[in-house]
């Protein structure tokens, strides 16, 4: 085993895994709860933006984000069940991590907009692109979870205790480091 998640980035993804939890259940309130925890992911986006520039090897943007032909290329051998596994993100991945960053701030950005007052009427149309944006992020979510669970099953690993420990195999001949 190896370490590629560091504390931070672990902290970072089950941090942000709550705050949307949380503002995902106490949406239909749309009380202080569920404006914290908007402000929270905001805040959790904003630290692994810093992270993704400054951060350890494998939580940079350079290490994983990939030109769009190569996620396309990877996603095709995904489909044809042959695609290499990486240590750490895989193209699909990387450019899930990236859709689901900006979608995370358009909900919250949109979310904001609605305590001004010009934008507060809840059936106005700041509230809907709110919504619309957020379950755009809900399947994003259910999308990277299906992900998750495909690499696991396909490369003989369990991601999501790679998310809690840190670890994941050693990378083996035809794997990408």
């Amino acid at each position: 085993m190896t370490r590629i998640w560091d504390p931070l980035l672990r902290l970072f993804h089950w941090s942000l895994v709550i705050s949307f939890a949380v503002a995902w259940i106490s949406s239909d309130n749309a009380g202080m709860i569920h404006h914290w925890a908007g402000y929270a992911a905001a805040a959790i986006v904003g630290v692994r933006l810093i992270w993704g520039l400054v951060g350890p090897h494998y939580a940079r943007f350079s290490q994983f984000v990939k030109r769009p032909q190569t996620v396309i290329d990877y996603m095709k051998d995904m489909r044809d069940g042959r695609e290499k596994r990486y240590v750490g993100h895989n193209p699909a991945g990387g450019a899930m991590v990236i859709a689901l960053l900006l979608t995370l701030l358009a909900t919250a950005g949109t979310g904001w907009l609605l305590t001004w007052p010009q934008y507060s009427s809840h059936d106005g149309l700041m509230s809907n692109i709110h919504g619309g944006i957020a379950n755009i992020l809900m399947t994003l979510v259910l999308v990277h979870l299906g992900g998750v669970f495909l690499a696991s099953w396909r490369h003989k690993e369990n991601l999501a205790r790679a998310m809690v420990t840190g670890d994941k195999r050693a990378a083996e001949p035809g794997d990408i480091a």
